[in-house]
């Protein structure tokens, strides 16, 4: 068996993963889904830009690098939000001297 040989660059992470998570929430604000379901729609998106658009070439690298994708836009995500919910309890909780 042989491995797909998976070209990818910079800019996949540069364009994918935002793309990623910026369908997600405009789909997220729009079409009311449950938080629950994010994730999942995150993944969904990143495997389908993956395989339609960024690796149309091999069916297996497109897959593979949509899990990354959709991964990717999960995690920075997130992070970004623990990121933000941490700045702002730490502000409300440091005493003015």
């Amino acid at each position: 068996m042989d491995f797909p040989i998976i070209h990818t660059n910079f800019w996949d992470a540069v364009i994918a993963v935002p793309t990623v998570i910026f369908i997600t929430q405009i789909i997220k604000v729009f079409l009311k889904v449950p938080k629950k379901f994010i994730p999942s729609i995150a993944l969904i998106l990143g495997i389908m830009i993956s395989v339609f658009i960024s690796h149309r070439h091999s069916f297996i690298s497109g897959l593979f690098m949509g899990w990354f994708y959709g991964y990717g836009a999960i995690g920075s995500y997130s992070s970004l939000k623990t990121a933000i919910l941490s700045y702002r309890g730490n502000k409300k909780e440091t005493p003015n001297p």
